[in-house]
């Protein structure tokens, strides 16, 4: 598998991201450049079809959130267990201190790095972006949704 770092970490799921949401987002564009309000004909016609627009879109888009707000919790719960797993203290009183941006961030971060990078991003209010770039020894993850 191929070592993951800050440069590649990101992913993509090729049918959602490169096939339903740009079709999805052509058909609401295309909807909306059609509304017409010259009769009331059109006019139902043109509230039907970006009602049918909105409808698919949010059934594309709402699951994807749906799976990275669940992911986030599970993260939380991850991260709770690894720091326990370190210090034998709860994660709380850290937790409070932090974004869950920043919890995101910290967990690709190796065993001998998250305390340290934990506790300067608690003091500094360091950028999720700039955690993940100051991370020397990557913790890679590669069942992320």
């Amino acid at each position: 598998m191929k070592i993951q770092n800050f440069q590649n970490h990101a992913k993509f799921y090729p049918p959602h991201h490169f096939v339903i949401m740009p079709m999805t987002l052509i058909f609401l564009g295309w909807t909306v450049s059609r509304i017409d309000f010259s009769s009331s004909q059109t006019t139902s016609e043109s509230i039907y079809f970006l009602l049918l627009g909105l409808i698919v879109f949010l059934i594309s888009y709402l699951p994807r959130i749906y799976a990275l707000k669940n992911q986030n919790r599970i993260i939380r719960l991850e991260m709770r267990q690894h720091y326990f797993y370190l210090t034998g203290t709860p994660f709380y009183e850290n937790e409070r201190k932090l974004t869950s941006a920043q919890i995101i961030a910290l967990r690709f971060a190796g065993d001998d790095e998250i305390l340290s990078l934990m506790e300067k991003t608690s003091k500094e209010n360091t950028a999720p972006k700039e955690i993940k770039k100051s991370i020397k020894n990557w913790k890679a993850d590669h069942h992320r949704v």
